[in-house]
């Protein structure tokens, strides 16, 4: 299948976003690509509303942060969201969220696997056929490889 949807979504640096080095901390990162997140579901029919009307959402089970370039207080940025990785089924994914600043230069990036989670019977399961569909027409990202079904990395533990 061929990707075919782009999708961006604009934010500004506030306050409560900076660490003690006066540029926005890795929290904030991670708040502001569940929020594109969110962002491109909501636009595409899945509203928060709509998940938890059938049961279900999305779990993160693993971001990685790469950083390029600071951002500071007030600075205006962009958040694009691509898929990296999904399995036969659906059921699990990997996403990259892009940061850019305003002059389009790359701030960082946050890549995420994850699950569609059953908040009933507290497991992975499939997403809609609709909510599929829409993952498979995301922007895919260069480095796009599909994901078993069975396998989602683990953070390794101490």
């Amino acid at each position: 299948m061929t990707a075919t949807t782009n999708f961006e979504q604009k934010f500004r640096v506030g306050w409560s976003d900076l660490d003690g080095n006066a540029h926005m901390g890795n929290s904030s990162y991670l708040g502001y690509a569940s929020d594109a997140r969110m962002h491109y579901f909501m636009e595409h029919g899945f509203s928060p509303a709509r998940f938890a009307s059938e049961r279900f959402g999305p779990v993160i089970v693993r971001d990685e942060l790469a950083y390029r370039k600071e951002l500071r207080l007030m600075d205006e940025f962009a958040v694009d969201f691509e898929l990296v990785g999904v399995s036969a089924s659906g059921s699990r994914f990997r996403v990259r969220n892009t940061f850019r600043t305003a002059s389009g230069d790359v701030a960082a990036s946050v890549t995420s696997e994850g699950v569609w989670f059953d908040l009933d019977q507290r497991r992975p399961r499939t997403p809609p056929s609709g909510l599929d569909s829409v993952m498979r027409s995301m922007s895919r990202a260069k480095d796009f490889a599909e994901i078993p079904d069975k396998q989602i990395s683990q953070a390794e533990g101490p």
